[in-house]
């Protein structure tokens, strides 16, 4: 199937963060379309985490680093040079900012400056896509979504860090970026309330559940009235894909979108109208895996920490790029649960001469997940979507 105009094959790719939830599956779907890739981040977050699940460190190009380290980052980017890349490295829990928002800012702002400073003198560099947040946005607990011209800002330390990440970017991408015949072309992408195979960050509802269902206890619900727009993760990367494809496309002097997107930003996320609650979630999520009878015990205390509603207008991704999601809401959650049941399944069963056919549990877990992401892209193409052509 011909993805992403086949702008990746043989494509040199550096991500950053390339360990985390969003990291992995963006790495896996890279390296399925023929990209060379290379990773640097830090470390694998969590244990269990979806990059050692699926053992992409012996796909790929892995570099250990610190995005605060400037002359590790700016060396790696050097070294590898580049045609394009996504910088997804980041303190990515909310409540974790509280503890340590220093190591939060550091991680979040001045780690996208570094990046930005890396990309500025690595000449290799076509395109640039800089993922930060939907909590970017200054939340006023409205009911329509956020526009991109919208206010940005954020009470917590890390939503403040992703408003100071974007306000980095806007200013370099007009200093710096972009320019005639000058500079690669860049843009910013926020998408929140990701869900999917993969995620064990702490104190995050689907993990969470995640992990009791597998040890038959309880979910502990902080706050099951919370409404959120979920969506899979799939979703908002197969709009950075496109978005990739179509800044390199311009660095080329030609287009693949109906208008320009250097120097943009995009919210990417599901139609204004699919919400769900936390408990809804929790109850749906249940359904998909057998033998689990569902029990939730409610947290009597709310956690002040999470926003009761934020949601995107994803309006200008359809208008510049036409990009719009594939999957109902059902459908992300029977995908997200499906991978947990694969996982969980693969790793109660011992490892012994001859059995699931001679593979390894991270081989097995590699190509369960490349199938999910080949069942996305062919709905996708049943759709139309014009990444998919």
């Amino acid at each position: 199937m011909k993805l992403f105009a086949n702008v990746y094959q043989g494509r040199k790719v550096f991500i950053t963060g390339h360990t985390g939830f969003k990291g992995f599956w963006l790495t896996a779907w890279l390296l399925s379309l023929g990209a060379d890739v290379t990773g640097y981040s830090l470390s694998v977050p969590t244990t269990p985490s979806g990059f050692e699940a699926l053992g992409l460190k012996k796909r790929m190009r892995h570099v250990t680093g610190d995005v605060r380290d400037r002359e590790s980052l700016t060396g790696a980017l050097n070294a590898y040079k580049p045609d394009i890349v996504f910088h997804m490295a980041a303190q990515a829990l909310v409540r974790l900012s509280y503890d340590d928002p220093a190591f939060t800012f550091e991680s979040n702002a001045l780690g996208t400056l570094n990046l930005l400073e890396a990309v500025r003198g690595c000449p290799s560099v076509q395109a640039l896509v800089l993922i930060t947040s939907d909590k970017c946005y200054r939340n006023d607990e409205w009911v329509w979504g956020y526009r991109e011209t919208d206010h940005l800002g954020g009470k917590d330390p890390y939503s403040a860090s992703k408003a100071c990440a974007e306000i980095i970017a806007h200013s370099y991408f007009h200093s710096f970026f972009g320019a005639e015949n000058s500079g690669p072309r860049a843009a910013t992408v926020r998408a929140g309330n990701v869900i999917g195979g993969g995620d064990w960050a702490m104190n995050r509802i689907v993990p969470d559940c995640a992990r009791a269902y597998a040890a038959g206890r309880p979910v502990l619900i902080r706050s099951p009235w919370a409404t959120r727009p979920w969506q899979h993760v799939l979703e908002p990367l197969s709009g950075y894909l496109w978005l990739g494809a179509c800044l390199l496309a311009e660095s080329m002097g030609h287009r693949l979108s109906a208008m320009p997107c250097n120097r943009e930003s995009f919210n990417f996320g599901p139609p204004a109208d699919v919400n769900a609650t936390v408990e809804e979630v929790v109850e749906t999520l249940a359904g998909y895996w057998p033998g689990f009878t569902h029990s939730s015990e409610r947290n009597t205390q709310p956690d002040k920490t999470e926003s009761t509603l934020l949601k995107l207008c994803c309006d200008k991704a359809l208008a510049h790029l036409n990009w719009r999601p594939t999957l109902f809401l059902e459908e992300s959650i029977a995908f997200t649960a499906e991978w947990y049941r694969e996982y969980y399944n693969l790793r109660s069963t011992a490892d012994q001469p001859g059995q699931n056919g001679g593979q390894g549990k991270e081989a097995l877990m590699h190509t369960f997940t490349i199938r999910q992401i080949i069942r996305y892209a062919e709905k996708a193409a049943e759709e139309g979507l014009i990444w998919t052509r």
